[in-house]
C-alpha cells in the first residue's frame, strides 16, 4: 500500500536513528559521541475512509488523520 494522503499529499519521509555512547558532560563525563546512524522512515497516519466529494459522489480514499481533524474532508 502506498501511504500517500489523497488530500494533502503527505507521504513517508526518511530520517535516521542516531546511536550515542558515553556520559554527558552535564553528568560528569567527557561527552557523548555518535557511534552509528541507521536509516528509518517517518510514516504518516493514513486511514481509509468514505469521503463525500463535491459532486455528491461517495468514494473510499486514503486520507491522513491530520486532514480529517482539520475538517478538509466530509465523511460519508
Amino acid at each position: 500500500m502506498a501511504r500517500i494522503c489523497a488530500i494533502t499529499g503527505k507521504r513517508p519521509t526518511t530520517g535516521s536513528i542516531i546511536h550515542r555512547k558515553g556520559q554527558s558532560k552535564k553528568s560528569g563525563g567527557i561527552g557523548t559521541h555518535v557511534t552509528k546512524t541507521t536509516k528509518r522512515k517517518f510514516r504518516p497516519n493514513v486511514q481509509r475512509v468514505k469521503v463525500r466529494l463535491a459532486s455528491g459522489q461517495v468514494k473510499r480514499m486514503w486520507v491522513s488523520v491530520k486532514a480529517i481533524k482539520a475538517g478538509l474532508v466530509e465523511k460519508a
